[in-house]
């Protein structure tokens, strides 16, 4: 076949012409994974160090160049503002991120990155953090402005991705405002009014009273606070930002051992009561009263509300309700990681220093007169700490939260248990008397114990009187005047606490365990000693019946004042004499225990310390046997069963 040379030059042509029409195409599809899409998507300046794939967009827009808007963000913003009036959102949004992104750029410059501990700052530094809280106020400003001020509300935009950043971009702002603020100003409580670069912002304590007269400590965000040891920290995105604050401790601890605390204490306040000092605060920021958007950017005053997420789950925004952010773990677990509580519940068996032989009792939340009290009290060799996935998880439920706030006990446990049991029972009853009795909270307490601390929280909502019994166990001349002496004889008598109506028993030695008496626990007992504090206040404490007590030491160790360990022993007479002494009619009180064992013959099963044939107490409205060892309460299925009844609780005993 011949081919027409013309029609083949013509072929020739329309084939280059193809091929160079399909090199200038410029939109060409690629396929990408999802989660680099979604990445793309969500990521901002908060999670990668370049700005928001939105943000760059609204740049290129409007021509102008990424670096040098961050590094002049004022020229950059106001360039954004003429060239998109038909679009405030993109511009107002892009802004808020722009002066955020410089801010935080500064915050790491050798100048503004100062220690909490630095007193002293230099003038170059002061101004370096006067820069920073001048680009945090416009960020805030601006991301308030796209949030509430545009012609689209927050309800409008519920499932939009750049609203989403925007309130990320206001929370975070306004949380290093405040952080900055308070390492420029050094400030102890907080002012009444911030100025920055002749801005004003005040605070509001409407929402957190106790706020305005707490001094500060520490104040720092938690946005950024993670913890070994937490399954989880319990948090809730929202608006706002969140911090830890810890106040100042106001009150020195007695030296000394006080061996009658009621009388001691009576119409005063006793320092081993803690209020709560690590706090939840969450804070917003708006303008104080109506203004316009032109006032806002310029120099409208801003309210910060300081609020008390335990308290509150919404917050007023602009006339509409809120959800309100919230971290419920950062000042539990802030409070555990800087008192190292477990460490120094070990030590408290051998402590020659004796620096803990009163105990304490810590609230977790300021008190809430309309939330019902659970108190824990640890066992043997413990601390606090031993109640960390069960508080943490009580933090987390929204239900258990609403309803509860929660007291921790922590005591020596190589005092005698009987000694323990009076002092944690005095503190308990000058905890509950520190306020009103109409309260809610001052009725239908719930008290767990903890192996030990089982054994002392059924002597505490037990009655009978044991003080003969003690006198024949001590065996010796003077022991009828020494029992039966007043401040004695609070250790041998028995009422319980009226606020208290539940007990929740876990791995309890009700009758003792033959674990004390093994071979390597024997040595162990004999390294603890009694505390020298309580052995002379014991002596003071009877001078009026002119008892040496130290011609009675021989008699008083072989017979009922033993240390904590030697106490669990089936054999020791303290575990004779305290097993009759049972919860009170009518108290309703539960049962956890452990089993290590494949067996379920009552006789056999144990959690490797304390057999099933201890623990068992009859009259429990409920027993729940889980398979582990000692300290049970750290499975799940124990904190099932440990929500389970503080839920029935609350349904028994609804508050008002």
């Amino acid at each position: 076949m011949i081919i027409n040379r013309r029609t083949l030059i013509k072929g020739i042509v329309l084939l280059c012409l193809f091929y160079s029409l399909s090199a200038c195409q410029l939109v060409k599809l690629q396929q990408r994974s999802l989660s680099a899409s979604l990445t793309d998507k969500t990521q901002s300046i908060l999670t990668r160090p370049q700005l928001s794939d939105a943000t760059q967009n609204t740049l290129l827009l409007s021509g102008l160049k990424i670096d040098q808007c961050i590094s002049q963000p004022d020229q950059c913003v106001q360039t954004l503002q003429q060239k998109l009036t038909d679009n405030s959102e993109q511009s107002y949004a892009a802004a808020s991120e722009i002066y955020l992104t410089r801010a935080l750029q500064l915050s790491h410059e050798k100048h503004c990155d100062i220690p909490l501990s630095q007193i002293q700052h230099s003038t170059k530094q002061n101004q370096c953090l006067d820069q920073v809280l001048t680009l945090l106020d416009q960020s805030i400003r601006f991301s308030y402005a796209y949030l509430f001020e545009t012609q689209y509300t927050p309800q409008q935009r519920i499932f939009d991705q750049r609203q989403t950043q925007v309130r990320l971009f206001y929370n975070v702002a306004l949380s290093r405002l405040i952080t900055t603020a308070y390492l420029r100003y050094q400030f102890t409580h907080f002012p009444k009014q911030l100025l920055i670069n002749q801005h004003r912002y005040s605070f509001n304590f409407d929402d957190y009273p106790e706020l305005a007269t707490t001094d500060i400590q520490l104040l720092q965000s938690s946005y950024n606070m993670r913890f070994s040891g937490f399954y989880s920290v319990n948090r809730r995105d929202g608006f706002g930002s969140e911090f830890v604050l810890v106040a100042k401790n106001k009150q020195p601890l007695n030296p000394n051992y006080i061996y009658d605390p009621e009388s001691y204490y009576a119409g005063k306040e006793n320092p081993y009561i803690h209020t709560a000092r690590y706090l939840s605060v969450t804070a917003v920021a708006q303008p104080n009263g109506k203004t316009s958007v032109q006032q806002l950017l310029k120099d409208a005053p801003l309210e910060i509300q300081l609020i008390d997420p335990f308290r509150y789950d919404e917050v007023k925004v602009a006339g509409q309700n809120y959800l309100l952010t919230a971290n419920y773990s950062a000042p539990y677990g802030l409070w555990l990681a800087e008192n190292n509580l477990g460490g120094t519940g070990y030590k408290t068996l051998i402590d020659r220093k004796e620096q803990l032989s009163m105990p304490h009792l810590f609230m977790l939340e300021p008190y809430n007169p309309n939330k019902k009290i659970i108190i824990f009290i640890h066992g043997l060799a413990s601390s606090p700490e031993a109640w960390i996935a069960l508080t943490n998880d009580i933090l987390g439920d929204e239900n258990l939260r609403k309803h509860y706030q929660v007291w921790q006990v922590f005591y020596s446990t190589n005092m005698p248990i009987l000694e323990s049991r009076a002092q944690i029972y005095a503190l308990l009853k000058q905890a509950f008397a520190m306020h009103d009795p109409k309260d809610a909270a001052m009725s239908d307490a719930v008290l767990i114990g903890h192996s030990m601390g089982g054994i002392i929280s059924r002597l505490i909502m037990g009655q009978g009187d044991i003080r003969q019994q003690a006198v024949e166990a001590i065996n010796n001349d003077k022991a009828h005047d020494f029992i039966f002496s007043p401040a004695v004889s609070k250790r041998f008598v028995f009422r319980p606490i009226d606020q208290i109506n539940r007990i929740i028993f876990i791995a309890t030695p009700h009758k003792g365990t033959a674990y004390a008496d093994r071979w390597f626990t024997l040595a162990l007992r004999k390294v603890i000693h009694l505390p020298s504090k309580f052995l002379n206040a014991a002596e003071v404490a009877v001078t009026e019946k002119k008892i040496d007590l130290q011609q009675m030491k021989n008699s008083l160790e072989s017979g009922i004042i033993e240390n904590g360990p030697s106490d669990l022993s089936y054999q020791s007479k303290f575990m004779k004499m305290s097993q009759d002494i049972q919860p009170i009619k009518g108290l309703a009180y539960h049962s956890i225990m452990g089993n290590i064992t494949q067996n379920q013959d009552p006789n056999k099963m144990t959690d490797g310390i304390v057999p099933y044939t201890s623990s068992h107490l009859e009259g429990a409205l409920s027993e729940k046997i889980v398979q582990g060892g000692h300290s049970i309460q750290e499975k799940p299925e124990a904190i099932l069963e440990l929500r389970r009844i503080l839920k029935l609780h609350v349904k028994q005993h609804p508050l008002p």
